[in-house]
């Protein structure tokens, strides 16, 4: 479609009214553009999760421009190195011997040995059919005190199997070594924030005696290492699911998915699954549940008439929360997603039958280049993406939910809200920071 160059569009050019969009992808796929919000996790982020680790990546010049960003941005360039692939590896069949030399030359020259290394491979070594078993093998042999978990920067498989983030959550942990099971320790696992100690999940597990353990406390190498100890991997993040599986394959660690939704009869249910594999007593939690209530009301009677824009990285369950707000008698006018989890089509069809008109609109169509930021009216954005693309400086700035979960969660969230609609963020500056929660040198 040929446009006039200059020419802005408007947000009701590009929607797809919910009554009219197709569950779970309501767009079709095709080239992607990527907007200057900056504030979600890559692989990189992640893998500076585990402490004493160090991070190699073995690709071309052009790929690892951005990994290379992303670990000096947050002050951690110390912990990073990189393989760089030429022209004659890939011609003369020498990638197995690029890799094993050049990663042991970055391990000699390291001032500090690390325990572990995360080493990240591109999608050139699969197109080449490199020996992987060879190099890993070789590197372990030569590295006895190290150890080593193979990890993915591979774009070509972003829409096949499994996402790169839901492979980055399984290597994370793959690592971790059979040992005996302590039936009081719990771990949490799968997220990159970790869960905000005011949150009623905590003292459920730890008032009973029960050890909680999470890879964003661990300190040393060896505290993540003891994880292997727990006896119950907790999980909230969809993206965490298949790292759930593998432990449970690997490790013999049973796991509980308890998603953070926004629904109060969901979320006790969760505690009932949550009490019933602990062995206790669920706790009475009525007393927090009318507490979510109030907060939400009181923050409807500030806020009810301004516009709300809310968008996908703001907490993996995006309908859930939207319904929680529009039952509550928020004015949620606009979702930015690209698509929706499967296990929101509950949502999905409720806000569909009960407020048709709302617009769904995209994150990652090129044609949003072309769209007037230029508030007209105010407009509260729940997320970063929907304050670049709304253009408004009254924000909640927040990323995967940002540790927040359960009715302590939603009340956090309030607040949020309350604070976001009273006082203006500088948008431009605050997004464009690489990775919410970590250092950032901007």
């Amino acid at each position: 479609m040929l446009r006039r160059i200059g020419q802005k569009l408007s947000a009701d050019d590009i929607k797809i009214p919910v009554k009219d969009a197709a569950f779970p992808a309501p767009f079709k796929e095709g080239l992607e553009y990527s907007s200057p919000a900056r504030g979600t996790w890559n692989i990189v982020h992640t893998g500076m999760l585990i402490p004493q680790s160090h991070q190699i990546f073995v690709c071309s010049q052009g790929c690892l421009r951005g990994v290379v960003l992303t670990a000096a941005e947050m002050n951690a360039l110390d912990r990073y190195s990189a393989v760089m692939i030429r022209e004659e590896n890939v011609l003369d069949g020498t990638m197995e011997e690029l890799m094993i030399d050049g990663v042991s030359d970055v391990l000699q020259k390291l001032p500090d040995r690390p325990r572990a290394v995360l080493l990240f491979i591109s999608c050139q070594h699969f197109f080449l059919a490199y020996d992987q078993n060879l190099v890993f093998r070789t590197l372990r042999e030569r590295f006895p005190d190290i150890r080593f978990a193979d990890c993915y920067m591979i774009p070509t498989l972003r829409k096949s199997g499994l996402t790169p983030d839901q492979k980055m959550r399984i290597q994370l942990y793959s690592m971790l070594e059979p040992m005996p099971h302590d039936p009081k320790k719990v771990n949490l696992i799968g997220s990159n924030h970790a869960i905000r100690e005011s949150s009623e999940l905590v003292p459920m597990i730890t008032d009973q005696g029960y050890e909680l353990q999470a890879l964003n406390h661990c300190r040393t190498f060896d505290d993540y290492l003891a994880m292997a100890a727990g006896s119950l991997n907790i999980l909230y993040e969809p993206l965490a699911i298949a790292a759930g599986k593998d432990l449970e394959k690997r490790l013999g660690q049973a796991y509980l998915y308890l998603p953070f939704v926004f629904c109060f009869d969901q979320i006790d249910e969760n505690y009932r699954k949550l009490a019933k594999a602990l062995h206790i007593e669920t706790p009475d939690l009525a007393g927090l549940r009318k507490k979510a209530d109030r907060a939400l009301k009181e923050a409807r009677e500030e806020i009810s008439a301004v516009k709300i824009a809310v968008d996908y990285t703001f907490t993996f369950r995006i309908l859930s929360f939207c319904r929680l707000l529009l039952e509550y008698g928020f004015s949620v006018t606009q979702i930015y997603a690209d698509a929706f989890l499967p296990e929101e089509q509950g949502d999905f069809l409720w806000i569909q039958k009960n407020h048709p008109d709302i617009a769904v609109l995209p994150s990652n169509q090129p044609t949003l280049r072309f769209l007037d930021r230029e508030p007209r009216e105010k407009i509260l954005a729940i997320g970063q993406k929907a304050a670049y693309f709304t253009g408004t400086e009254h924000f909640v700035n927040l990323v995967e939910s940002g540790g927040l979960y359960g009715y302590d969660g939603i009340i956090g969230i309030t607040e949020l809200l309350l604070d976001a609609f009273r006082h203006k963020k500088d948008t431009k500056t605050i997004i464009q920071r690489k990775g919410y929660g970590c250092e950032s040198c901007i």
